[in-house]
């Protein structure tokens, strides 16, 4: 009997992802005696053209991490729906955009413009910047077409399952490999979450919370803060209230906050769920304090809030109600 067939491709993230699923330990070995890997460029010396020539639903699992920043990330997020019986958005980067979707806040001419010109270099030949098309002795060379605004793999094609985090958690891909490779009953596809919890992240933060009120911020080297007691009520923006759990909390119990890597709560936007907590815990003044007084007060705490943007849209830019930044270049 044939073994399913296994595929993973790496669009536009930093490539944890791939390393995450190493982290699974021994398990990886079940993983590679269950499956027959078919495309995974990471690992071997896999060609597009190998997929291209496959039937169409060949590949049983296809595990894709990273956005869709370019033309080449789209054309092999059509190919890979297309060959694939099943299609996992692995990862933030697929999932909501992630830091690579931070780029809707601006255009693709400053970003180059920074890499290329404003750079602080001794390459004489930094000022020339990516052509898509370009005349060498050897020929005609193209390039993928850079797009203005990152879209998550969903925002491209239909996505089966999806499995958040930057990266997944060892034992989420664990227990969601190991659900395919013992036949379990998975959710209906459509976009379903795996792996993950329907409840925000303080629910299983075990930090104690004392809904204390704060009239300032912190950047996270600014303070050292108190073990067990929550982060946001000591001044640091923790995402914990507008993030999905299922991580377990990892990063506040050593005294991270929460970035917000396993985005939003069903139906939520990251940040306008992020600002209500805010709201939450900004001191506007002692009782009987004069309106005039309390919005100073705290306009002066919300001062101290470093780039709220992209905190509260690290991960969910290209997911969220704003999708992206209106530009001048539009």
């Amino acid at each position: 009997m044939a073994k399913p067939t296994f595929a993973m491709y790496w669009a536009a993230s930093c490539g944890g992802c791939e390393i995450s699923l190493l982290n699974i330990g021994e398990q990886i070995l079940a993983v590679d005696a269950a499956f027959d890997v078919v495309f995974w460029p990471c690992v071997a010396d896999f060609k597009y053209h190998d997929v291209e020539n496959y039937p169409d639903d060949y590949i049983d699992l296809c595990l894709f991490n990273g956005g869709i920043r370019n033309s080449e990330n789209e054309e092999l997020a059509h190919l890979l729906r297309r060959k694939s019986k099943t299609l996992v958005a692995f990862g933030s980067c697929a999932y909501e955009g992630c830091v690579p979707g931070l780029a809707n806040l601006t255009t693709n001419q400053a970003t180059f413009n920074a890499v290329y010109d404003d750079c602080i270099s001794n390459d004489t030949t930094r000022y020339q910047q990516p052509q898509v098309v370009s005349q060498v002795p050897e020929g005609e060379l193209r390039i993928p077409v850079m797009y203005e605004t990152v879209r998550a793999l969903d925002q491209v094609v239909p996505v089966d399952y999806i499995i958040p985090g930057c990266p997944p958690e060892a034992h989420q891909i664990s227990a969601v490999l190991t659900a395919i490779l013992s036949g379990a009953q998975l959710p209906a596809p459509g976009g379903t979450i795996l792996g993950a919890a329907d409840v925000a992240l303080c629910e299983e933060c075990p930090l104690t919370k004392d809904v204390k009120q704060i009239t300032r911020f912190y950047r996270p080297y600014e303070i050292s803060p108190e073990p067990g007691l929550c982060l946001l009520e000591q001044g640091l923006v923790c995402m914990g209230p507008a993030t999905r759990g299922g991580c377990g909390a990892l990063c506040p119990q050593v005294g991270m906050r929460c970035e917000g890597c396993y985005g939003p709560l069903a139906g939520q936007d990251q940040g306008a769920r992020m600002l209500s907590a805010i709201a939450s815990v900004v001191s506007a003044g002692p009782p009987g304090m004069e309106e005039a007084a309390q919005a100073a007060a705290i306009e002066e705490a919300m001062a101290t809030l470093a780039d709220p943007v992209g905190t509260f849209y690290r991960f969910s830019m290209a997911h969220s109600i704003m999708g992206r930044a209106k530009t001048v270049d539009g």
